[in-house]
């Protein structure tokens, strides 16, 4: 199996974590880019980060956003004998999902898709299935299937199998989504993947966390039942959850050069592998970016690509912890459209720490004492 292995500690065999290499691909932005439609793609399907942490789809609809600078996938398996799939590992979200044969939409027509006919382990759920983006929906209906994840195998699992979906995901590597948030988030019910993990006994620990390389198209990872200390050094500061739907935590603010530019007393954050970038208010989010010295231009925070070396550090002040970016890490540069910021404008109060975060800090995902712990990444 090319796509999981186990690492074990020499004490004991028990002692393993399970884990998933992620592949560092070609986003979204960057195909439509390649091909001259990224302006018009933009001005079509806006970016919408918040649209999956709207309240009003907390539960019984999952939101999710058409996020064109996704980059990271994993492979899965579903049913016998197994059918591989692209997903996205989506702290921000709850269902497991991928295309079907029955989907007839465009973004289907370039994905992998789920036989159920095919699987002999495959029963049906019958229940309808929509999950609401930023800009259209998802629709299905649900089943349920042995799940292979980093050669886990989780029997029964409950999944969408979608039937439309919106435009804009045929232009993304991943075929579907698996998420990683708390069952009260999860859209018809249906019981995330992790849990059943746990409830099943097949990781040591009601952990898992992420490790995104900065660099390179291969090293990213997810662990399940615990920590890999190749990928982190230092201690974890370990922050409780201010509400256990998302991975939420609180930080206390955001400086520049010592200065606070934004979360002056306090604001909420979340945690999540399923968006590129940070995300905030958008007066925060442009106060930021010109104390970085960024503009606005099209929608994006662009700088001068041969300034990146001289720009100031980004630091997040969480549970009396500072959490610090260099530029090196939150300017992101395209051979088309130069040097922009890794900060985007989001809701009125609640902020995304996507991606651009995450690469910087070992993210650890503990649900047995509902904390995130962060440490800086290797």
């Amino acid at each position: 199996m090319k796509w999981a292995f186990v690492v074990c500690a020499m004490v004991a065999l028990s002692e393993c974590l399970v884990q998933v290499p992620l592949e560092k691909g070609k986003t979204a932005r960057e195909y439509l880019e390649e091909q001259g439609l990224w302006e018009e793609f933009r001005l079509k399907y806006p970016f919408n980060p918040m649209a999956k942490f709207d309240h009003r789809f907390a539960v019984g609809n999952e939101g999710m956003t058409n996020d064109a600078d996704l980059s990271y996938y994993g492979v899965i398996s579903i049913g016998t004998p197994p059918q591989s799939f692209r997903v996205i590992f989506d702290s921000g979200s709850s269902n497991l999902w991928v295309p079907s044969i029955y989907c007839s939409s465009a973004a289907c027509s370039n994905h992998k898709r789920f036989n159920p006919t095919t699987s002999s382990t495959y029963r049906n759920n019958g229940n309808p299935l929509r999950i609401q983006y930023g800009t259209g929906s998802m629709t299905g209906f649900l089943g349920y299937d042995t799940v292979t994840v980093g050669g886990l195998a989780v029997t029964n699992q409950i999944f969408g199998l979608s039937q439309t979906e919106a435009p804009f995901m045929q232009y993304m590597r991943a075929d579907g989504i698996l998420g990683l948030a708390y069952p009260s988030l999860s859209a018809s019910g249906a019981t995330p993947v992790f849990d059943n993990m746990m409830t099943e006994g097949l990781v040591n620990e009601d952990i898992f966390s992420v490790y995104l390389s900065s660099n390179s198209q291969q090293g990213s990872v997810v662990t399940f039942g615990g920590v890999d200390p190749n990928h982190y050094y230092g201690p974890i500061t370990w922050i409780p959850l201010s509400r256990d739907l998302y991975w939420q935590i609180t930080v206390d603010s955001v400086t520049v050069n010592g200065q606070v530019v934004a979360c002056n007393g306090g604001c909420q954050a979340i945690v999540d592998t399923g968006t590129s970038l940070i995300v905030g208010p958008q007066s925060s989010i442009s106060n930021i970016n010109s104390a970085l010295g960024a503009t606005s231009q099209n929608g994006d925070y662009v700088v001068n690509c041969n300034s990146v070396g001289q720009m100031p550090d980004l630091t997040f002040h969480i549970h009396g912890q500072a959490f610090t970016l260099p530029a090196s890490a939150y300017v992101r540069q395209s051979q088309y459209y130069g040097c922009r910021t890794g900060l985007g404008n989001g809701g009125d109060n609640l902020w995304i720490l996507g991606d651009v975060f995450i690469r910087q800090y070992y993210s650890i995902f503990n649900r047995a004492q509902n904390m995130v712990g962060l440490a800086k990444a290797r």
